[in-house]
């Protein structure tokens, strides 16, 4: 994965990167389609870089390709990684994102919402889980339970 190399604080170039691979961003105006000359809505595996068809897409509907990219946003971006029974959050995200959710259905009876909010404009060097109301007792990591509840996960990044 390109992202592997990433560290916590380099949020901001793991979004340009991630934006630079998003077939949608090579759709964004008329001159952009004419050049990519693929679907922008489907994940080219490969983007041309000889003339004469430099930033052509190429080889789109690729087997796994979309697949990666979607691991590449939701695990070293946002940070969520699921490893058995455990979620890891440790997200890789720019200063100037304020806060998202995730929503994960963990089985057809429970579901964790998860916030994340981002104190100040400095990269997360700190993170805090609050679990329904108490403190996370593992830094990153929090366990699932399948008990039939929603529940909200507050995920707090950078703070003191």
């Amino acid at each position: 994965c390109i992202f592997a190399h990433v560290k916590l604080a380099h949020g901001a170039r793991a979004t340009e990167l991630f934006s630079m691979l998003n077939p949608i961003n090579h759709g964004l105006n008329k001159e952009a389609v004419e050049k990519y000359k693929v679907e922008p809505y489907v994940l080219a595996a490969d983007v041309y870089s000889q003339a004469p068809y430099v930033g052509r897409g190429g080889w789109t509907w690729y087997t796994g390709s979309c697949g990666w990219m979607y691991r590449a946003g939701i695990e070293a971006i946002l940070g969520f990684y699921k490893e058995g029974d455990s979620v890891y959050l440790k997200p890789c995200i720019p200063p100037d994102w304020k806060n998202f959710k995730i929503t994960y259905r963990h089985t057809d009876r429970t579901t964790y919402e998860i916030y994340y909010q981002n104190t100040n404009d400095l990269p997360a060097s700190k993170i805090e889980i609050v679990i329904d109301g108490k403190q996370s007792e593992s830094l990153y990591r929090f366990c699932l339970i399948d008990d039939g509840k929603m529940h909200q996960v507050k995920v707090i990044l950078g703070s003191n």
